[in-house]
């Protein structure tokens, strides 16, 4: 595999570790590739693991619709690694896509081989999955009407 620590030091979830922190990691992970039209994770099967696009371009869908687009710096499938369910949506290449990919088992690996880097990742992570949530509210709210908006929950109205 030729991926250089470099190039995941520009990925959010390896934000705040050291080269050599990363290479460590680099071990560990795997490298796929995918054809233009090809399901990299069907909702609803199974997901170990996360990925990040080294080139290429995704389309999430749920449900039949695409709910956003991921490219070159982003990651994916994050959410069924915590949460060890069936994935939440469907991942498709709309160009040749590769990525770089690390497994449940080996984040765990992680764990046991440097607590440190382990912590950071975890928490960068959770920083990702809440930039994630506040765009989602963001999008949300802005297709409501605006008095609905400012409204708070049902036991604040009344």
């Amino acid at each position: 595999m030729d991926v250089e620590p470099s190039i995941l030091q520009r990925y959010s979830l390896f934000g705040g570790l050291l080269e050599e922190q990363i290479n460590a990691i680099l071990l560990l992970m795997e490298e796929e590739t995918y054809a233009a039209g090809e399901a990299i994770i069907t909702e609803g099967a199974p997901n170990d693991r996360i990925r990040f696009i080294l080139e290429g371009r995704v389309a999430i869908i749920k449900k039949n619709l695409v709910l956003s687009e991921f490219e070159v710096g982003d990651e994916f499938g994050e959410m069924e690694v915590l949460e060890i369910m069936p994935s939440a949506a469907t991942i498709r290449a709309l160009v040749n896509t590769r990525v770089i990919s690390i497994s449940n088992r080996n984040l765990r690996q992680i764990y046991k081989n440097d607590i440190k880097s382990f912590s950071l990742v975890i928490m960068n992570l959770a920083r990702d999955l809440s930039r994630r949530l506040r765009r989602m509210d963001d999008v949300v709210t802005s297709n409501t009407p605006p008095s609905m908006q400012a409204a708070g929950p049902a036991s604040q109205r009344q």
